[in-house]
C-alpha cells in the first residue's frame, strides 16, 4: 500500500462501496434554509437602498458645486444663473474629518457672483456704519438680510452671513483663501486675527483648513480627470478586454485539446514575457542618464504624484522595475527547477481535466454568464453609490463591499461547475454515460436546493474578512503608540485571521464540491470534505498548490500580453494618431490589466474547479473501489497509470 493510501481513523471512516452511487445525487432537499431566507431579505434591503438612492440623489452634484439647499451654482434658467461660484461661510470647519468622508465642508454654502477680495469682519462692518462696506459684505450673505434692522448676534445666530470675509480666489468654481492676496488686505504679516465673533484665530489654523478643503477639491478634480480619461478611452478599454476574453477562450480551447504542450508553452512564454520586461526596463533606465533633465531625482525626493507619467521620466523608477521583474523571474525559475517532478504529475492531472472540459464543453462559456451577472452587480453598486452620495438627505451610506455578508462569494460558479464535472467523472463509460446538459442541470440543482448553503459559506468568510478590516483599523490607530504588547498581540491576531481566511476559502471550495455531489448542508459537507482530504493529506500536498501555480502562470501570461499591448497603444508608441489624449496614462492601462486578470481568472477557474472536483472524486474512487471486476475504478487510464493502479478485466 502506498503512503497516500494510509488513512487516519480520527478523520472518519473511508467511503464504502455503494453499487447504486452513480455521481451527483438527484433526490435531494433544500439545505441551510435559514441562511437562504436571510439572503433573500438582504437582497430586498439592497434593492430598497437603491430605490431610495435613485429617488433622492442627483449625480450632477459630483461635478457641479451646490449650495446648502442643494441648488446648483450658475445653472441656466434659475435665480442662481449669475452666481457660478461657491463660498464657504467658515472655511475653518473644513479641517473636520467629515471633509474626507463626505468630500464637503460641514459649513453653510452659498452661491456668489465673485469671490471676496478684502478682509472684513461682520462686527467691524456693523460698527463702522460704512454703507459701501455693508453693501460689499451683503453680496456674500443670504437673501433677505437687513443690516439696518438686525444686529450682529442676530445675523450670526440666524446664519445669514459669514462672520468674516477672507480674500479668496476661484478654483474649480469654489472660493478658497489666497495667501498672496491676504498680505495686502488688512491681515498683513500678523499671525492672528479676529473672526468677527470675538475669537482670535491663528493663521496656521486657516492654512490647515485650507489644505483640508483643497484636499477635498483636489480629490474631486482627480476623480473628474479620471472620469474624463474613461470617457475618451472606454471604447478602447472594452476592445482590449474583448481581446483578452478571446485570448483566454482560445487558450482554454487549445488547452482542452493540447493540454501537455500548451502547459509547457505557457510556462516558457511567461518566462520570455517577463524577460522582455526586464530588458525593456533596463534599456529605458540606460537612456535616462543623469543630466540636466533631472532624471537622477530619486523617488523619495519626488514624493507622491497623481500623474504617474512623471515617474517614468526618472531613472530610478525603471531600475525598481528591473529589480522587481528580475526577482519574479528568478522565483519562477527556481520553483520550476525544484518542483519539476510534481509539475509533471500536475500536468497529467490538467490533461485529465482537459478531457473533462472537452466532454462538458458548455462549461467554457459558463464564465460569460458569471461576467454578465458580476458586471450587472458592479454597475448597480456604482450607480447606487453615486446617487446615495449626492442625496440631499443622506439617510444611508455605502461602505466597502467587504462589509456585506453576501458579497463576492455568492456569485462564484464553484458549485455549478463541481456538479457538472462530477457527472463526468462518475460516468463509467465516457462519454456515453454522461447526462445531457450537465452544466445547466447542475445550475438548476444549485439554485433550487443550495442557495442557502452558498450564502452560509459566504457569510462565514465575510465575517472573517470584517474582523480583518477591524484589525487593520486598530493597527492604524496604534501606530503612534508605544505599547509594544498591544502591537505584538495585534500582529498575531492579523496573522491568525489571515490564515483562517485562507483556510476557509479552501474549505468552502471543497465543501461546495461535496454539496454538489451529495446534496448535504454546508457544515456536513465541509466536515466530509475536510476528513477526506486529511485521510489523503500526502496527495493533497503534492497536487493542490502545484496545479494552482501552473494555472496562475497562464493568467499571468494573458495579463502580460494584454498589458504590454495596452501600454504601447495608450503611450502612442504604436498607432500614435489613434491613441486618445489622456490626463493619466495609467488609468486605462491599469483598468485593462485588472480586467484582463479577472477575465483570465474567470476562464481558468473552470480548469481550477475541474481539477479540484476530479481530485476529490478520485480520492473517493480510491476509497470506494479496489479495481476488481465488481468494484472497478471510475478514473481514466491516464490517472490509473499516474497512481499506479489498474482495473481487472473479465
Amino acid at each position: 500500500m502506498e503512503p497516500g493510501d494510509k488513512t487516519d481513523p480520527k478523520y472518519g471512516e473511508s467511503r464504502k462501496f455503494d453499487p447504486k452511487f452513480k455521481g451527483p445525487i438527484e433526490n435531494r432537499g433544500c439545505t441551510d434554509i435559514l441562511c437562504c431566507i436571510i439572503f433573500i431579505l438582504a437582497m430586498l434591503g439592497y434593492f430598497l437602498v437603491g430605490i431610495i438612492a435613485w429617488s433622492h440623489g442627483d449625480p450632477r452634484k459630483v461635478i457641479y458645486p451646490t449650495n446648502s439647499h442643494g441648488q446648483f451654482c450658475g445653472q441656466a434658467g434659475t435665480p442662481l444663473e449669475k452666481k457660478p461660484l461657491l463660498l464657504y461661510f467658515n472655511i475653518l470647519k473644513c479641517a473636520s474629518p467629515q471633509v474626507l468622508l463626505l468630500l464637503q465642508c460641514p459649513t453653510t454654502l452659498i452661491c456668489v457672483e465673485r469671490c471676496p477680495t478684502r478682509y472684513l469682519t461682520l462686527l467691524s462692518v456693523m460698527l463702522s456704519m460704512n454703507t459701501e462696506d455693508q453693501e460689499y459684505y451683503k453680496q456674500f450673505c443670504k437673501e433677505g438680510v437687513d443690516f439696518s434692522t438686525m444686529n450682529t448676534p442676530a445675523i450670526l445666530k440666524a446664519g445669514l452671513c459669514p462672520s468674516m470675509l477672507i480674500p479668496s480666489k476661484a478654483f474649480t468654481q469654489r472660493c478658497f483663501p489666497n495667501p498672496g492676496m491676504m498680505r495686502g488686505s488688512g491681515i498683513g504679516n500678523r499671525t492672528t486675527f479676529e473672526n468677527g465673533e470675538g475669537v482670535t484665530i491663528n493663521t496656521t489654523d486657516l492654512v490647515g483648513a485650507l489644505k483640508k478643503s483643497n484636499m477635498a477639491v483636489h480629490t474631486r478634480a482627480v476623480f473628474m480627470r479620471i472620469f474624463e480619461d474613461y470617457t475618451v478611452s472606454w471604447h478602447w478599454i472594452v476592445l482590449l478586454l474583448v481581446i483578452a476574453m478571446i485570448i483566454s477562450l482560445v487558450f482554454i480551447v487549445l488547452l482542452s485539446y493540447l493540454a501537455g504542450v500548451m502547459v509547457w508553452i505557457m510556462i516558457f512564454a511567461v518566462i520570455l514575457v517577463i524577460g522582455y520586461g526586464i530588458i525593456h526596463c533596463y534599456i529605458m533606465s540606460t537612456r535616462l542618464e543623469p543630466d540636466e533633465t533631472g532624471s537622477d531625482v530619486t523617488l523619495y525626493d519626488l514624493g507622491w504624484q497623481m500623474d504617474f507619467t512623471v515617474y517614468l521620466q526618472i531613472r530610478q523608477t525603471w531600475q525598481v522595475f528591473v529589480i522587481i521583474l528580475a526577482t519574479v523571474e528568478a522565483i519562477i525559475i527556481l520553483l520550476l527547477i525544484f518542483l519539476r517532478k510534481r509539475i509533471l504529475i500536475a500536468v497529467s492531472l490538467i490533461e485529465e481535466a482537459s478531457c473533462a472540459v472537452g466532454h462538458v464543453f458548455s462549461s467554457l462559456f459558463y464564465p460569460l454568464l458569471t461576467f454578465a451577472l458580476l458586471a450587472l452587480v458592479i454597475a448597480y453598486w456604482v450607480i447606487t453609490a453615486i446617487f446615495l452620495s449626492t442625496s440631499n438627505d443622506q439617510v444611508f451610506k455605502v461602505f466597502n463591499e467587504t462589509a456585506c455578508p453576501y458579497s463576492g462569494e455568492t456569485c462564484d460558479p464553484k458549485m455549478t461547475l463541481a456538479g457538472a464535472f462530477a457527472s463526468y467523472y462518475w460516468a463509467f463509460k465516457k462519454p456515453d454515460d454522461i447526462p445531457g446538459s450537465p452544466v445547466f442541470s447542475s445550475l438548476a440543482r444549485t439554485i433550487r436546493f443550495h442557495t442557502g448553503s452558498l450564502a452560509f459559506g459566504s457569510l462565514i468568510l465575510s465575517l472573517v474578512q470584517i474582523m480583518r478590516v477591524i484589525l487593520e483599523y486598530l493597527d492604524q490607530n496604534l501606530k503612534g503608540t508605544e505599547n509594544k504588547f498591544a502591537k505584538f498581540l495585534l500582529a498575531c491576531l492579523k496573522c491568525c485571521f489571515w490564515c483562517l481566511e485562507k483556510f476557509l476559502k479552501f474549505l468552502n471550495r471543497n465543501a461546495y464540491i461535496m454539496i454538489a455531489i451529495y446534496g448535504k448542508n454546508f457544515c456536513t459537507s465541509a466536515q466530509n470534505a475536510f476528513f477526506l482530504l486529511m485521510r489523503n493529506i500526502l496527495r493533497v500536498a503534492v497536487l493542490d498548490k502545484v496545479t494552482d501555480f501552473i494555472l496562475f502562470l497562464g493568467k499571468l501570461l494573458i495579463v502580460g500580453i494584454v498589458g504590454i499591448c495596452s501600454f504601447f497603444f495608450f503611450s502612442g508608441k504604436i498607432v500614435e494618431e489613434t491613441a486618445p489624449s489622456l490626463n493619466y496614462i495609467w488609468v486605462p492601462i491599469v483598468t485593462v490589466c485588472v480586467g484582463a486578470y479577472l477575465i483570465a481568472h474567470g476562464f481558468f477557474s473552470v480548469y481550477g474547479m475541474c481539477v479540484d472536483t476530479l481530485f476529490l472524486c478520485f480520492l473517493e474512487d480510491l476509497e470506494r473501489n479496489d479495481g476488481t471486476v465488481e468494484r472497478p475504478y471510475y478514473m481514466s487510464e491516464d490517472l490509473l497509470i499516474i497512481l499506479k493502479k489498474s482495473n481487472e478485466t473479465k
